[in-house]
């Protein structure tokens, strides 16, 4: 297991509200570690990155669809967007130059998601990363 992925157990999985996570590089556009069993696919990263530097007012207005489900957005800023659908919900948060994506399922707290998502941005924005 590397660091990234050492990261993400660490700081998302083991909050019990974060069900997957990944980051992904901006500048590569691909996943650089993901937790256990969750596959990010190379066109739903991309989507993810463009949805910051192109579609962030698309994303508000219509959503968006991650791994063949539909999320109805919550919020999107220049650096978070949640979005939310029966089954529980995605939080997509940018730093220098990675974002993170982390999900969550019914059952789940999507406050603490958030916060945990949060804190690991800022901990990689303080990094530089």
């Amino acid at each position: 297991m590397n660091q990234l992925q050492d990261l993400l157990n660490y700081s998302l999985i083991r909050t019990k509200h974060v069900e997957n996570a990944a980051i992904i590089s901006i500048e590569e556009k691909k996943v650089l570690a993901s937790t256990f069993g969750f596959h990010v696919p190379p066109e739903n990263a991309l989507n993810l990155i463009y949805s910051f530097y192109k579609n962030l007012l698309q994303v508000r207005r219509e959503g968006l669809y991650f791994k063949e489900k539909y999320y109805r957005c919550v919020r999107a800023d220049e650096q978070s967007i949640y979005l939310h659908n029966p089954d529980g919900g995605l939080i997509v948060v940018k730093t220098k130059h990675s974002i993170l994506v982390a999900t969550y399922r019914v059952g789940m707290y999507a406050s603490v998601c958030v916060e945990a998502v949060e804190k690991l941005a800022d901990y990689l924005r303080q990094r530089g990363s």
